[in-house]
């Protein structure tokens, strides 16, 4: 971890004079930490603000420096930030030097908690190597596979491409659940493997025309479709329930 720069700090303290400006500007401590990604966080206690960059954004230009204080502070305030400076902000974040440094930061600093591939009612395994060679002619490599550790009903499944990783939600491991559904969640996210994110304008896109042309092609796929929406309403109504 790196003490504070007083060059960013300066940034902070500009940004919150003009999008507060009817506000006394509090104390600012700005330091780098070595986060698992370019991951940013800004928060006030205390009276004092507290920012943490990640140092994989020590050695961005001036401009971007001041894009990232303007959407922090904006945040923190519960503001819009300026759209130039959202701009400037990802053409740096999106840039393929910077995203090749942020995935190496997941590999070698972030921590992949597995569980097993083999559920109590289904064998991630047996329907990746079914799936594998009916829809991709065995062209996947196969990466790590494994049920989540917790049961999870608002992500089903992840394919977490800096780990090489498959997890699909351990809520799917029951036999309330069809086959052919889990079996679909698992395709989804081998498409993500044939069909790697592309960058747009500055903005990674995960489902393009030919992902979801692709997708399509799974003969369960507007029951599907039907299940996830039910699944979706249902975790609202659980989740409205218990507030």
């Amino acid at each position: 971890m790196q003490q504070s720069n007083s060059s960013l700090v300066n940034f902070f303290i500009d940004a919150f004079k003009q999008i507060a400006r009817d506000r006394i500007v509090p104390e600012i401590e700005v330091k780098l930490y070595p986060y698992a990604g370019l991951h940013h966080t800004i928060r006030l206690r205390s009276g004092r603000v507290y920012v943490r960059l990640s140092d994989i954004f020590k050695n961005a230009p001036a401009n971007v420096q001041r894009a990232l204080a303007f959407i922090l502070v904006s945040k923190m305030l519960a503001r819009k930030a300026p759209e130039v400076h959202e701009r400037v902000y990802r053409e740096y974040a999106f840039s393929p030097e910077i995203l090749r440094a942020s995935d190496l930061a997941r590999r070698q600093r972030g921590r992949k908690r597995t569980s097993t591939v083999r559920g109590r009612v289904y064998d991630l395994d047996r329907m990746f190597q079914k799936l594998n060679r009916h829809y991709f002619d065995g062209g996947i490599t196969r990466p790590a596979l494994t049920w989540s550790l917790r049961k999870t009903r608002r992500i089903l499944g992840h394919h977490d491409a800096a780990h090489d990783m498959i997890v699909i939600s351990k809520t799917l491991d029951s036999t309330e659940i069809p086959e052919w559904f889990v079996e679909f969640i698992l395709f989804h996210e081998m498409l993500h493997i044939k069909h790697p994110a592309r960058l747009i304008k500055g903005r990674r896109y995960y489902h393009t025309n030919a992902f979801r042309a692709e997708e399509q092609r799974f003969p369960y796929y507007e029951e599907a479709q039907e299940l996830l929406d039910h699944l979706a309403y249902q975790h609202h109504f659980l989740r409205a329930r218990a507030a």
